[in-house]
């Protein structure tokens, strides 16, 4: 009976682990994380931070569905080193675990840039479940909060923290919010809905130092403005967990290299998830890592499946207002597109050579399926393109 490991249990790993099951029924299945907590929903510790859920509230897959599927949750346990020749991982307190097959699905970690002061207390990130307890328990007792960065998990912690009568402030490098998601008019429709809401802003603005003496007690910008602030939130983005690439020989670069198998260089360790880097890139979301974990868990487990990439799409909610966007999004404006806009809803689509190649959907969401399906299969619209706006992009594609 084959022994299978599985490293981390986000939403790689547990698809994973998920999906060698389907195929093995008696193989030993054992994912092991550093957590304390079973696998939960990342993008939702804002509504714990907010109390609107528990931390039970959280949990995606509880303790029966390990029992159910005959999986062995390892929790609480970090890996200390690896033995290569010997398939063998061992955790810090020098328990040895031995695998056939393995697969390193470890995900990410919060990136924090060399601002002067981010050390002192006071200074939070936001990417686990322990980072959301610490900063509920340290937000009871402030109230100037400021945002550096305007990424989606930092703008959703400053939401929660707003609904607890917090005053937010946030802070981005670039000259519009979440650059990767909207383009120009997009992100200054969303900056006013959420200056509506109380938030306020100081784009196109970078951190010179985090003040205070153990206590963080204020921000200073590089153009010389003081924010007071008792607590800061650092969202600038995230890193693969890479750490077990060197000690079991794994190529990386950005993240550990993987084929369309999701294979690494070496025979039966695998990656999948924020961690791997499939053709010169990692992912870094959701649907790329819960279809990597399928893919990667079907081949441990005797299967054949192929990866062939993820599109670049995603549906989220930010501060309660529907987003979604995929492919180009044109964000210079330089393409062919069409635009139906209102007080609460934007949308955009991108054209190229007769095909959808991008579109933004804010404050509505309707259709965007229809239209991912449209862009991947590279359908042909010059009959429908004048029609678009008519139609509200409601179309069969």
């Amino acid at each position: 009976m084959p022994n299978y490991m599985i490293i981390g249990n986000g939403v790689a790993g547990t698809t994973a682990a998920e999906n060698i099951r389907k195929l093995d029924k008696e193989g030993n299945i054992t994912i092991v994380t550093d957590e304390d907590f079973p696998f939960y929903y990342r993008v939702r510790l804002n509504e714990y931070i907010s109390g609107d859920i528990t931390e039970q509230g959280l949990i995606a897959k509880g303790e029966q569905w390990y029992r159910d599927k005959n999986i062995d949750l390892e929790l609480m346990t970090r890996i200390g080193r690896a033995e290569l020749r010997e398939k063998v991982i061992i955790t810090e307190n020098k328990k040895r675990l031995s695998y056939d097959r393995l697969l390193i699905a470890t995900g990410s970690h919060s990136f924090i840039p060399p601002i002067k002061g981010s050390e002192k207390r006071g200074v939070f990130a936001l990417r686990t479940i322990k980072d959301a307890r610490n900063i509920s328990a340290y937000a009871r007792e402030t109230e100037d909060i400021v945002l550096i960065g305007g990424g989606l998990l930092g703008l959703e912690a400053g939401n929660a923290l707003q609904k607890l009568g917090k005053k937010v402030q946030v802070i981005e490098f670039f000259p519009r919010l979440l650059p990767r998601q909207l383009d120009v008019d997009g992100a200054k429709r969303l900056q006013e809905i959420m200056e509506g809401m109380g938030f306020s802003f100081r784009l196109g603005a970078k951190t010179q130092k985090i003040k205070g003496d153990d206590y963080v007690n204020s921000v200073l910008l590089e153009g010389g403005e003081t924010l007071p602030a008792e607590m800061v939130i650092i969202s600038a983005g995230v890193r693969p967990n890479i750490e077990l690439a060197e000690p079991l020989g794994l190529d990386h670069d950005k993240g550990i290299k993987v084929d369309e198998r999701l294979q690494t260089n070496q025979p039966d360790i695998y990656a999948a998830g924020d961690v791997a880097e499939f053709r010169g890139m990692p992912y870094g979301i959701w649907p790329a890592a819960m279809e990597q974990g399928k893919i990667a868990g079907t081949n441990m487990g005797g299967g054949d499946m192929i990866y062939e990439g993820t599109t670049m799409a995603n549906t989220l909610k930010v501060v309660g207002v529907d987003l979604a966007s995929a492919g180009n999004i044109d964000a210079e404006n330089e393409l062919e597109s069409r635009i139906i806009t209102d007080e609460k809803v934007y949308k955009k689509i991108v054209i190229e050579n007769n095909q959808i190649i991008g579109c933004i959907m804010l404050g509505n969401t309707k259709d965007f399926n229809k239209i991912t399906k449209a862009i991947s299969a590279k359908l042909d619209v010059p009959k429908i393109k004048g029609q678009l706006i008519s139609m509200g992009f409601n179309f069969n594609g």
